[in-house]
């Protein structure tokens, strides 16, 4: 495992402080708060840390409350609502400076056999074949997380959608609910931003305002976040200072993966 990738994974792995009470450290990725990734990456980890292990979680459903601050850590409180004979329900709230930052309810499942469907994948271009021909390889620095852009979301006037493939590189050991709730982490990044590409913004534009106001996501089957994953988004509407997207998760055999949806606060505070 590298550095990096060693380190997000203590990111999320939590302190235990008693029965069903967390304390997670903090990143400071630059942005003006706390990374909304991190709070869905740990609080999950926290509600996974009390159930079954044969249990899954299959959805998880967030809202954020206040800025978090990335110098501070977070405190995060699970409510056990309910151990049923196929479905696990939990509530975290994840506590800052005594006050709620963001809460959550997450759905875990017993593995169960069933009908079965799901949309082709899009035809694009593999992983491979962009990092050898079309495309730049994109990393933060200090962070295991890369990624390759499929087509060029620049431009003004374009379809809100994006196109990405990403992973976290480096070796993790072989444990589904490690992989789900790093993809959490993971599914946070450019999902919001993607109502932004036909009004030609970027999410550091002194003029705008953007915070995650809801984040939900699902899990269709167990994954490797550190092979690469193709992140399908769209936002369907922006309107009233708020933006709607959505994405579709798929592994590099066309498998659906996961799927997100997410609703954000996209403020313009001067004319552009």
């Amino acid at each position: 495992m590298t550095t990096a990738l060693n380190d997000l994974v203590g990111l999320l792995a939590l302190e235990p402080l008693e029965e069903n009470l967390f304390r997670g450290a903090s990143q400071d990725l630059g942005l003006p708060q706390l990374f909304g990734g991190q709070v869905l990456g740990q609080a999950l980890s926290a509600a996974s840390q009390t159930v079954d292990p044969a249990r899954q979680v299959h959805s998880l459903h967030g809202y954020f409350l206040r800025p978090g601050d990335p110098l501070r850590p977070v405190v995060y409180q699970v409510d056990a609502v309910r151990d049923g004979g196929s479905f696990t329900t939990r509530r975290v709230t994840a506590i800052q400076k005594g006050r709620p930052i963001f809460f959550c309810s997450a759905s875990f499942h017993v593995s169960e056999a069933g009908l079965s469907h799901q949309p082709a994948m899009p035809d694009v271009p593999s992983p491979e074949h962009l990092a050898g021909n079309t495309a730049q390889l994109e990393r933060f620095p200090g962070h295991p997380i890369e990624f390759l852009r499929v087509g060029d979301d620049a431009e003004p006037g374009q379809p809100a959608r994006k196109r990405l493939w990403f992973r976290l590189a480096g070796e993790l050991p072989d444990d589904p609910a490690l992989h789900r709730y790093l993809l959490a982490y993971s599914s946070d990044f450019n999902l919001l931003t993607t109502c932004l590409v036909p009004h030609g913004l970027h999410f550091r534009d002194p003029a705008l305002r953007m915070a995650s106001l809801d984040h939900a996501l699902w899990f269709h089957h167990d994954l490797k976040i550190n092979d690469w994953l193709f992140y399908d988004m769209d936002s369907p509407w922006a309107g009233g200072a708020r933006g709607f997207t959505r994405g579709s998760l798929y592994d590099r055999d066309g498998r659906l993966v996961a799927s997100t949806a997410q609703e954000g606060l996209a403020r313009l505070t001067q004319e552009t």
